[in-house]
C-alpha cells in the first residue's frame, strides 16, 4: 500500500486522466445533504442507486460497471462523505460523474466528488510541512491504522487518482476510479431495489428532476412512516434556516411540486416583514423564477387564520410555463409550418399565470406553544384541488415543523447568551511574558452552553506574572457565575503579594463561605432568563485549577512556581524530549475547609516547555480508552521537542480531535508556555 499523499496536492498515476479533464461524455448525478450522522448512509445508498439507474438505461460504459467497482465507489463515497460531516460540519455535494474516453483503447471511470463549505478545516490526517502521512511519520513509513484511521488509505488504494481542489468557500475531495471491468452487460436493476436505494437519499435530498406521485400510498402505513421519518431528520437540528430546508426537500417533490417557507423575525412585532426562508422546485429550473415571484409578492394570511390549510391564488410561474419551454414549442410548432425556427427570435415567455388557472395551492400556519412562526405554502400543477387526505398530512408535518423552528430558536437564544457570558468571563486579551512566548487553546464542547473551563494571564506588580487554567464542576450558568467570580478573585489576590499557595488558600475559603448563596442566586436568574435547567446540590461550586507565577531570570529563562487543585498536571518538556510533571496532585477547591495548599518551584530554561491542560484533554475518550492512558498526552508531547508554542499547542489540540471520530464531548483548553 503506497504511503497517503499530501493532501494539498493533486495525486495522479501516470497516463491516467485528471478528474475534470476528460474529453467524452459525461453522465453526473448530484445531491446536496445536511452535515449530519445520517449523511453517510444517505450518500452510499445514492450512490449504489445512480449506479442502477445508469446500467437500466443502457448507458454504454456501464456495461463495465461490477460489483467490485460499486463497492469500491460506495466504500470512497462513504470516508469522503463521512470526513466532511465529522471534520467540516457543514452542508455536504456529492456528485457522482462518469467520464468517457474514445480512441483506439476506449475507457471510462467514475468520478467521485465531495464538497465542504469549510475549506479552512483541513482533510483528516492533514499536517502540514510533515510529509505524506500524521505528525511524526516519516515518508517512508506508514501511519498506524489504530491510531489514525483508514480512510484516506482506503481511498487512495482503491483510486487510481485523487486529491483536493480549492475553491471561494469549497473545499473539493475528488477520486477517479476506472471502470475496466469490460464484462456483459448485467441484468436489469431490481426496480424495488431501486427504490428503496434511492430513498434514503431522496428523504434527504431529492434529486432535481419530475417524480411521478402516487397519492393512495398515503394510507394509514404511508403517512406515519412518512411523519416518523421527518420528525427524525427534523429533530435535532439547531438552526432554522437547515429546518426550513430540510423541510422543502420533504415535501418536494413527494406531496407537491413546490413550496416556500417565510419564517417570522422573533421578536419583531406585527409590523415585521417575514422572510422568505426557502423555496425548492421538482423542476430545478423553476426555482429561482418561483422565488422572484413570491419576493415580489410575499404572502399574507389573516390574522385569524388557524393552523388548517387555506387556499390560496399566488402569482407563481409554473412548470409548464416556463420561458425555455414556451420557446421549444414554439420552434416545434414553425418547423410543422415549414419555417425555420432560426428566421424568427425566440417568443418571450407569457407572464405568470394565477395559482388558480394552473395548479392549486395551499397556505398553513407555522406555530408552536401558542406562537406564529412562519407559514408554509405548497403548490401543484395541473389540478384544481390538493386532496384532502395529503393537505391533513400536510398540516400534521407543519406542526412537526413548528416543533423544530421551535427548538432551533430556543437554542440560537441559548447560544446568544452563552457567547455574551463566554465573551464576559474570558480575559480579552491576555498578557506577554518577558522572555516567554505563549499559546492558547479553548474549544467550548456546545456552542449553546457556557463552558466551565477559563483561562487567564495577567502581570502583578513586583516584575510577576501569573497565570491560570481552570475548570469549573458542570457547565451553563452555574459554571458561569462561579467562574466569574473566581478569575477577579484570582486576580485580586495574586496583586496582593500573596504567594501561589495562599492564593489557593484563600480562593478555597471563599468558595466555601455563604457569599457562594449570591452567586448561586444570580444564576437562577441568569437560567431562568436562557431557559437552563439548573440542576440540585452545590456542584458546581467545585472547582479544579492550575496556577502559576512567572519571574524572569537575568541570565535567560524564568523562575516557575505553580500549585494543581485537582487538575491535571502540567507536564515540563525538556529539550532532549524528556517530559514529567511539574507539581503534585491536591485536593479540589471548595470540597474541604481546612487544607494548606503547597507549590512547587522550578527554572523554566531556554528551549523547555510548560504544558497545562484540562481534563477535556486527558479525558478525552475513544470507547473504553482515555487520551492520557498510558501516558498518552506525555508521549505527544515527547515528539514536540524544540518546536514554537503554537506549533506545539496546534499539535496537541489534533491528536485530541483524531483520537476519536466523534467530535469532544467536553471542553478542551490547554496553555503552552515557551521559553526562549
Amino acid at each position: 500500500m503506497a504511503p497517503i499523499p499530501l493532501q494539498r496536492d493533486t495525486v495522479q498515476r501516470p497516463g491516467t486522466t485528471r478528474a475534470g479533464l476528460a474529453h467524452g461524455p459525461r453522465l453526473a448525478s448530484r445531491t446536496s445533504l445536511p452535515g449530519i450522522p445520517l449523511a453517510p448512509s444517505a450518500a452510499r445508498r445514492f450512490v449504489r442507486a445512480a449506479l442502477a439507474e445508469w446500467t437500466g438505461i443502457g448507458v454504454p460504459a456501464a456495461v463495465g460497471f461490477s460489483d467490485r467497482l460499486a463497492d469500491d465507489a460506495v466504500t470512497v463515497t462513504n470516508e469522503l462523505v463521512t470526513n466532511a460531516v465529522v471534520h467540516a460540519g457543514t452542508t455536504v455535494d456529492l456528485v457522482l460523474r462518469l467520464e468517457e474516453e474514445g480512441g483506439d483503447e476506449p475507457s471510462a471511470a467514475l468520478v467521485l466528488e465531495v464538497t465542504d463549505h469549510h475549506p479552512a478545516r483541513p482533510v483528516s490526517g492533514d499536517e502540514p510541512g510533515a510529509g505524506p502521512g500524521p505528525a511524526g511519520v516519516s515518508p517512508g513509513e506508514l501511519p498506524d491504522p489504530a491510531e489514525y484511521g483508514r480512510g484516506l488509505q482506503l481511498v487512495a488504494t482503491l483510486a487510481d487518482s485523487w486529491g483536493i481542489t480549492y475553491r471561494t468557500g469549497l473545499k473539493t475531495v475528488w477520486a477517479r476510479l476506472p471502470v475496466d471491468d469490460w464484462s456483459a452487460p448485467p441484468a436489469p436493476p431490481d426496480g424495488e431495489a431501486l427504490r428503496r436505494g434511492l430513498r434514503a437519499a431522496e428523504i434527504l435530498a431529492p434529486a432535481a428532476r419530475r417524480t411521478e406521485r402516487d397519492d393512495a400510498v398515503w394510507d394509514s402505513r404511508g403517512a406515519p412512516a412518512f411523519l416518523a421519518e421527518a420528525s427524525d431528520l427534523l429533530a435535532g437540528q439547531l438552526d432554522e434556516d437547515l429546518v426550513a430546508a430540510i423541510a422543502g426537500q420533504l415535501l418536494v417533490p413527494r406531496l407537491a411540486d413546490w413550496c416556500a417557507i417565510w419564517l417570522e423575525a422573533e421578536g419583531g412585532g406585527p409590523a415585521a416583514e417575514p422572510r422568505l426562508a426557502r423555496v425548492w422546485h421538482s423542476d430545478e429550473t423553476g426555482t429561482e423564477p418561483l422565488r422572484a415571484a413570491l419576493e415580489r409578492e410575499p404572502l399574507r394570511l389573516p390574522a385569524d387564520v388557524g393552523s388548517g390549510p387555506v387556499s390560496v391564488s399566488v402569482p407563481v410561474p409554473w412548470p409548464a410555463h416556463s420561458a425555455e419551454e414556451v420557446r421549444e414549442g414554439d420552434a416545434e410548432v414553425r418547423e410543422e409550418d415549414g419555417e425555420d425556427p432560426r428566421d424568427r427570435q425566440a417568443a418571450p415567455a407569457p407572464p405568470p399565470h394565477p395559482g388558480g388557472r394552473d395548479g392549486a395551492a395551499l397556505a398553513f400556519r407555522i406555530t408552536a406553544g401558542g406562537r406564529v412562526l412562519g407559514t408554509v405554502l405548497v403548490g401543484r400543477e395541473g389540478v384544481a384541488r390538493v386532496p384532502e387526505a395529503v393537505a391533513s398530512l400536510i398540516e400534521d408535518f407543519v406542526r412537526r415543523l413548528g416543533l423544530a423552528v421551535g427548538a432551533a430558536r430556543a437554542y440560537t437564544r441559548q447560544a446568544t447568551i452563552s457567547r455574551i457570558l463566554q465573551r464576559g468571563l474570558l480575559p480579552s486579551k491576555v498578557a506577554e511574558i518577558p522572555g516567554v512566548t505563549s499559546a492558547l487553546v479553548y474549544e467550548p464542547s456546545d456552542d449553546g452552553v457556557v463552558g466551565g473551563d477559563f483561562y487567564d494571564i495577567f502581570a502583578c506588580p513586583g516584575d510577576r506574572w501569573c497565570f491560570v487554567l481552570g475548570d469549573v464542576q458542570g457547565s451553563g450558568p452555574e459554571a458561569a457565575v462561579v467562574t466569574g467570580l473566581a478569575r477577579p478573585w484570582l486576580r485580586l489576590l495574586s496583586r496582593e503579594g500573596f504567594g501561589v499557595g495562599e492564593v489557593l488558600d484563600r480562593l478555597n475559603r471563599l468558595l466555601l463561605d455563604d457569599a457562594m448563596e449570591a452567586a448561586e442566586a444570580a444564576a437562577l436568574m441568569v437560567a431562568a432568563a436562557g431557559g437552563q435547567q439548573l440542576h440540585d446540590g452545590t456542584q458546581s461550586r467545585f472547582l479544579s485549577l492550575l496556577y502559576g507565577e512567572v519571574v524572569p531570570l537575568p541570565d535567560g529563562g524564568v523562575r516557575c512556581t505553580v500549585a494543581s487543585a485537582g487538575h491535571p498536571l502540567p507536564l515540563l518538556l525538556r529539550p532532549d524530549g524528556s517530559v514529567r510533571p511539574a507539581a503534585e496532585p491536591q485536593v479540589l477547591l471548595g470540597v474541604v475547609e481546612d487544607v494548606a495548599y503547597e507549590s512547587q518551584g522550578f527554572d523554566l530554561a531556554p528551549g523547555d516547555t510548560l504544558l497545562c491542560v484540562t481534563d477535556g484533554v486527558t479525558e478525552r475518550r475513544s470507547g473504553p480508552l482515555m487520551f492520557d492512558d498510558g501516558d498518552g498526552l506525555a508521549r505527544v508531547l515527547a515528539g514536540c521537542a524544540g518546536l514554537p508554542a503554537e506549533v506545539t499547542a496546534e499539535r496537541i489540540r489534533r491528536a485530541v480531535h483524531e483520537f476519536a471520530e466523534q467530535p469532544p464531548d467536553d471542553d478542551v483548553a490547554l496553555l503552552v508556555l515557551h521559553a526562549h
